[in-house]
């Protein structure tokens, strides 16, 4: 089956994706309502418009540092204006990214994980020492990618991936380039630049925590943003082939499988699609042992589980209530 992108939905897709992650909305529906309602007033005003150019930053001079917990930040108007008329060699500063401007170039074919045959590629495995293992696997707890894998998956991972150490002002990925790695950072700090018509400017930061370059490689287009590291750091790569044929195509596979399930429980047959979908989203695996209790009676209820695979045994203590009449009152007593 051939499947073809509309034109300008991959810009208007990471587009809405990079307001998402600054925002950080509680409502995300609410707030795409909102943002696609925005930017058809907009469109109405203003043509595809954007605004005039304002100066952006030199290569060489930085931002200064502005978020002190490790993790990703993002500036408080990233998408605000543009540049001088400088030489390009001189000015990475950044613009407002025009949402309906198409790329120039698509840089990989389209990509369709139903079609792909399990294990077609060798497995890829980098030697790690212990240290080393131990530091990728804390650095890739909290990936979100990762939160569906089951634990050989992830083991494949973790053997698939290779550090790269960086220097200050060393270019991680570079807007416009082909996807060829995700990166996982280890440590170190750096910049999120993003550049539209030769002009650009820093809209976030990583501070020794975090990820970036999945979108170029789930949805085949070019880089949507630079990357420059302003410490000596490190990252870990994985590349494309494994990123795709364990990543992309496990949870493709995981949400089609939630989504069937989903639809076939009839306390949640009256949602509507959009509500199911909104549950998909949220379902996470996790991995029990042999024994290991899931639930206790009594215990508060905050989730309700699915049975992905193996056996459960239910097992429920009966309560037998009876009243009693002792010296003149009535009292209500129990037993197991």
């Amino acid at each position: 089956m051939s499947i073809s992108i509309p034109a300008g939905l991959t810009e208007l897709l990471q587009g809405f994706t990079v307001e998402v992650l600054r925002s950080q909305p509680g409502d995300l529906l609410e707030f795409a309502l909102q943002y696609f309602g925005r930017l058809k007033a907009e469109a109405a005003e203003s043509g595809a418009g954007g605004g005039s150019p304002a100066p952006g930053h030199e290569r060489g001079s930085l931002p200064p540092r502005r978020a002190p917990a490790r993790g990703v930040s993002f500036a408080e108007e990233p998408m605000q204006t543009d540049s001088e008329s400088g030489d390009e060699e001189e000015g990475f500063a950044a613009p407002v990214i025009n949402r309906f401007t198409r790329r120039a170039s698509v840089c990989a074919e389209a990509y369709n994980p139903d079609e792909e045959e399990d294990d077609t590629e060798s497995r890829i495995i980098y030697p790690k020492t212990d240290d080393q293992r131990n530091r990728l696997q804390e650095a890739c707890k909290d990936i979100l990618l990762f939160k569906n894998l089951d634990p050989e998956q992830m083991s494949q991972v973790l053997d698939a991936m290779f550090e790269k150490l960086v220097e200050g002002g060393e270019h991680v990925i570079d807007q416009g380039d082909d996807g060829d790695n995700f990166y996982v950072i280890d440590r170190g700090t750096y910049d999120i630049y993003v550049k539209c018509d030769g002009v650009g400017r820093c809209v976030g930061t990583y501070d020794n925590r975090g990820s970036f370059g999945e979108l170029a490689l789930m949805y085949n287009t070019p880089r949507a943003a630079t990357i420059i590291a302003t410490s000596p750091g490190a990252v870990w790569g994985l590349d494309r082939v494994t990123f795709r044929r364990i990543i992309v195509k496990n949870n493709a596979k995981k949400r089609r499988m939630y989504e069937n399930f989903i639809q076939s429980l009839p306390f949640l047959k009256s949602l509507e699609l959009s509500e199911r979908l909104k549950v998909v989203d949220v379902i996470g695996t996790k991995i029990y042992k042999d024994g290991e209790q899931i639930i206790a009676q009594g215990d508060m209820a905050d989730c309700f589980f699915i049975v992905e695979s193996g056996e459960v045994k239910i097992t429920m203590k009966r309560k037998l209530w009876m009243y009693r009449h002792l010296k003149g009152f009535w009292d209500l007593v129990w037993k197991l």
